[in-house]
């Protein structure tokens, strides 16, 4: 695409339009610039909740995934791209959750996490290559993030995902974005304007960070990794989460910190089983069974004990 093209594909974009709310930003002071963001930041929430259906239908698709043994594969450039990473590494400590089960794919690779390389986004075979990198299956669900919706990465990357018979998502804040064209579901949060023209880091990143954590965090819930609104499915696996999965045993069973600290240790630090022990007073082996027979959930074992 030369530039002319390109040109006329921004001017039609709602993300690269001027704010008429913000033109005389560069002329305020310092509280009233933030006081005119936040103001836009406000009009963020009210977009997603539009397109709550399109988000929570993505959900049963994604727990379906998790329950056929695939994974939730985040695919994106720049700002877009990085939010995913920052979703799927998470994903781990929060839930408890096998490496590799959520993943992220980031045009440029590792180091463009921290250093731009705008270039390769404009690569659909690029796409298309780094998902073959990591040998996405037809049992996988791919979304392909990008708030423009006309990244070629991402677009290279949703069709070779339908090519091969992946279920796929797009996530994008203009209303006739392209890589809806590509997939399966398409969540669509139009955010306006950004308070500075095409810095889509801002309302558009922040929708796509809000939705991402919906559909992280909702999918989690579904398949158990939480009691009540407790994150009980966690390894305590350093001091920080150690501390914090000894008091999560001791708010659910009311026990005091040492009984809490023993059970946890004679759990393998799994703070699910930990409570599990206590609170139908049996062993980690019989503990461990319960929460299989139960997929996962702890309300649900407490019932079989």
């Amino acid at each position: 695409m030369d530039n002319a093209d390109l040109i006329t594909v921004l001017n039609k974009l709602v993300s690269e339009e001027q704010n008429p709310e913000t033109l005389d930003i560069d002329l305020l002071s310092s509280v009233d610039i933030v006081t005119k963001i936040n103001a836009q930041d406000h009009k963020v929430s009210q977009a997603i909740s539009k397109v709550l259906p399109v988000i929570a239908q993505t959900v049963d698709e994604i727990v379906a995934t998790f329950k056929n043994g695939g994974r939730l594969v985040y695919m994106g450039a720049g700002t877009s791209g990085r939010l995913g990473v920052l979703d799927a590494v998470e994903c781990i400590p929060t839930f408890g959750i096998e490496q590799g089960m959520v993943v992220a794919v980031l045009a440029g690779g590792e180091s463009a996490m921290f250093k731009a390389k705008e270039g390769v986004e404009d690569q659909e075979a690029a796409g298309e290559d780094s998902l073959k990198d990591i040998n996405l299956k037809n049992n996988d669900l791919l979304v392909g993030i990008a708030a423009s919706g006309r990244t070629p990465f991402v677009i290279g990357g949703l069709k070779y995902a339908s090519k091969i018979g992946t279920k796929t998502v797009a996530l994008s804040c203009n209303p006739k974005a392209e890589i809806a064209n590509y997939s399966d579901l398409a969540i669509l949060a139009i955010v306006g304007q950004e308070p500075l023209t095409g810095s889509t880091r801002m309302k558009s990143g922040t929708a796509q960070k809000m939705i991402l954590n919906m559909l992280s965090t909702a999918s989690m819930i579904r398949i158990g990794k939480s009691y009540k609104n407790l994150m009980v499915d966690l390894k305590a696996t350093n001091e920080k989460l150690y501390a914090r999965g000894t008091r999560m045993i001791m708010q659910v069973t009311g026990v005091e910190q040492s009984v809490a600290e023993d059970v946890l240790n004679k759990s393998d630090k799994l703070v699910k089983v930990a409570i599990l022990m206590l609170l139908a007073k049996v062993d980690a082996t019989k503990a461990n069974k319960l929460l299989v027979d139960a997929g996962g959930f702890l309300r649900k074992a407490l019932l079989l004990k």
